[in-house]
């Protein structure tokens, strides 16, 4: 792989990090869980930083904060899996981002989980599904940018996506 680092043609101050995630609150994403390891290791984290790279090499890329406890878990496992939610899954939402305390293994309670062959953890009822094998990831400040390597996906049709806007989960109006 070949990257190239670019300077900013104009030296200005960075905006402080309150601002930035200020501004950041005003992009609305798709409310996703991360699925990763196995067993009573496993563990998993939500984000909004999940997005496609390539439909020709099927790939997506997220965004972890390498602090995070699911991060050597997932360099372990070398794999992990997408779930991207649906509306009324705040819950799930909530559990594996730690909001109610639970840690590892314990925020997959409350939820159907499918263990898939690849060794992946699928919510059972996800709007979609997307297995991945871990091909490459990028450091870059407090986070890694991973590359996964699309090995399956599910999908469900007709059913609204869970998102998340300036702080609070939403959904989609009826059209």
């Amino acid at each position: 792989m070949t990257a190239a680092v670019y300077p900013s043609p104009v030296e200005a101050p960075a905006p402080d990090a309150a601002a930035f995630k200020l501004s950041m609150r005003h992009l609305a994403g798709a409310v996703c869980v991360i699925t990763v390891g196995n067993g009573e290791g496993r563990t998993g984290f939500t984000a909004t930083s999940v997005t496609s790279l390539s439909a020709e090499v099927p790939s997506v890329i997220v965004s972890l904060n390498r602090t995070s406890s699911s991060w050597p878990v997932l360099e372990r496992s070398g794999h992990f899996c997408v779930n991207v939610l649906a509306e009324g899954q705040e819950g799930v939402a909530k559990a594996f981002a730690g909001a109610d305390g639970r840690r590892g293994a314990e925020r997959y309670a409350g939820a159907e989980w499918t263990k898939l062959d690849s060794g992946g953890w699928a919510l059972a009822d996800a709007l979609t599904v997307i297995d991945c094998g871990l091909d490459e990831a990028l450091h870059r400040h407090t986070h890694a940018i991973l590359i996964g390597r699309v090995r399956s996906v599910q999908v469900r049709q007709g059913v609204a996506p869970l998102l998340y806007f300036n702080g609070g989960f939403r959904t989609l109006l009826p059209e």
